[in-house]
């Protein structure tokens, strides 16, 4: 299951949520109690090229580095 991150619309607070891709579920925003927490269009993390493993994953203990 991915992890979507939602933001709310009151407060600004961003919390993360696992759930299934197509689930239609509201969230409500820990801090401020708001219903309204839209989710946010994210991006994904990339590897540059150029970067060592240790760059990567500092103890050098990440098995996809």
């Amino acid at each position: 299951m991915p992890i979507y991150e939602y933001k709310c619309e009151k407060c600004g607070y961003v919390e993360e949520f696992l759930e299934k891709s197509r689930n239609a579920v509201k969230h409500n925003c820990p801090e401020c109690k708001n219903v309204e927490m839209k989710k946010k269009i994210s991006t994904f993390a990339c590897k540059d090229s150029s970067s060592q493993a240790s760059d990567a994953c500092p103890t050098g203990t990440c098995p996809f580095s």
